[in-house]
């Protein structure tokens, strides 16, 4: 991967399921399908329609702090609904800005209105340590002449 890398190809070499739940689930299940999925987010479907999201974050901040009952709350009641997404064909380092300048951690990709993955902070990290590793193998080859 380069600083031009596509996130395109991150979500080709992870896969693009989607893991997502329907706004008038209730929050312990939404919870309940993250520890089962082993994922920090759900994106938040009605059909093909992105409604919001629904992270950790959210349930600790608008559940758990306010006292609220997770089996009684439901996901449209926490989820973030001004969802930031992107298309698959920006950069990486694009990508990595993007969410830092909105301070998230997972990113849907949408092409044509139509959601194509999601990827997480860790996964751009992931390929940018790939990256910086293979820079690193080849300059250390390069000046060993190890051509």
């Amino acid at each position: 991967m380069t600083p031009t890398t596509k996130i395109r190809e991150i979500l080709e070499a992870k896969g693009s399921e989607v893991f997502s739940i329907h706004p008038k689930a209730t929050v312990y299940d939404a919870i309940a399908a993250m520890a089962d999925k082993g994922v920090g987010a759900l994106l938040v479907m009605e059909g093909e329609r992105l409604a919001g999201i629904i992270s950790e974050r959210d349930y600790t901040r608008k559940v758990i702090l306010k006292g609220r009952s997770s089996r009684e709350a439901l996901v449209e009641e926490i989820m973030t609904r001004d969802v930031v997404t992107a298309s698959p064909d920006i950069t990486v380092a694009e990508g990595m800005r993007l969410m830092t300048d909105h301070r998230i951690r997972h990113l849907p990709l949408v092409s044509g209105g139509k959601v194509m993955g999601v990827v997480s902070i860790g996964d751009l990290v992931k390929a940018i340590i790939s990256e910086q590793e293979a820079t690193i193998a080849h300059l250390t080859n390069y000046i060993a002449g190890s051509y």
